[in-house]
This record gives structure tokens, C-alpha cells and sequence, in this order.
């Protein structure tokens, strides 16, 4: 892959942000990465030490100094993990440590992803209501056909008319 900035040398650095929703990719040489202040040797995931995903977690969303947890936490009462060893394995312990540790854990979901509360689409009580709403239309379509085949076309057009308005509301 040719790097998408000079066109001339093979890419080495591959960039993928996601920004309002949207997923951008970038490809670079090291000479352009280089110049853009990014060095491929700082994104080794074979380096010693820490693991990757728990530094790549720590700089997400604290442009300023981290507030540490505290070693001298208490551990978990259930399994013995520390705060410490939280922070450094990027693991918690059992399920009891979701409670144990849920303020530190909550600043980390905000931190990373803007909210500690999840957000979906769909919940079970909306999601059976779409499967009654596309049950009722494959039902009402039947009928539909069943009333154009009979040449019955005063039931075909409201059925259609009918269609039509649950089609919109969704």
C-alpha cells in the first residue's frame, strides 16, 4: 500500500480514528508519519512493560495528569485483587469486583466513552414491538396480494393505505 500523503514510498503507519460516528483511515510512510509528530516505534505492541491496551486506555480522554487509584484501596473481598493490580492488568478479578472497585470503574467507562450508562438502540419491550409491527405488515402484505389476485380492489387499497401508514410511523 502506497502512503496516501506523498505517494511515493510504501505505507508503514496505519491510522484509524473514529470521529462523529464515522470511521477515517489513513495510511502513511514513516517519513510522513514522521512529520505529522507520530513515530511508528511508539505504537510497538511487542515493547515490555505495560500492556498495550492498558496504556492505550490511559491516555484515552486525560489530556491533563491521571489521578492515580490508590494502591491502598482495599481489595476486593471476594478475590484479593488490589487497585493496583486492576490498573496494571487492565482485569478485574471475579464479578464482585464490578462493585468493589464501581467508582474507579465508572471514571474509566466515562473517560473512554463519554458515559458510564449504556446507550443502545433497542430494548427488549421496543424490539418486540418492531417484530409485532413487521408480523402485522408481512400479514396485512398477504392479504394485500390475496385481495389483487381476487380483484377485490377496494380491500387491496385500503390494505395498501394501511401499509403505507405503519411504513411511515417506523
Amino acid at each position: 500500500m502506497v502512503c496516501e500523503d506523498c505517494g511515493e514510498r510504501e505505507a508503514a503507519v496505519h491510522l484509524t480514528s473514529i470521529e462523529a460516528a464515522e470511521m477515517q483511515s489513513i495510511h502513511l510512510c514513516v517519513g510522513c508519519a514522521a512529520e505529522r509528530g507520530i513515530s511508528p516505534e511508539s505504537a510497538d505492541a511487542d515493547a515490555p512493560g505495560t500492556p498495550p491496551l492498558v496504556d492505550f486506555l490511559a491516555q484515552l480522554g486525560s489530556p491533563g495528569p491521571k489521578t492515580p487509584v490508590p494502591d491502598s484501596a482495599e481489595p476486593c473481598p471476594f478475590c484479593g485483587i488490589s487497585a493496583g493490580d486492576f490498573r496494571r492488568t487492565g482485569r478485574v478479578g471475579c464479578s464482585q469486583c464490578y462493585v468493589h472497585f464501581e467508582t474507579q470503574l465508572r471514571g474509566l467507562l466515562r473517560r473512554i466513552h463519554g458515559s458510564s450508562q449504556h446507550a443502545g438502540k433497542l430494548y427488549l419491550n421496543e424490539a418486540s414491538d418492531l417484530s409485532d409491527r413487521l408480523g402485522q405488515l408481512s400479514s396485512m402484505r398477504r392479504r394485500l396480494k390475496r385481495a389483487v389476485e381476487t380483484e377485490d380492489f377496494e380491500t387491496a387499497a385500503e390494505l395498501r393505505d394501511r401499509i403505507h401508514e405503519i411504513e411511515m410511523k417506523e
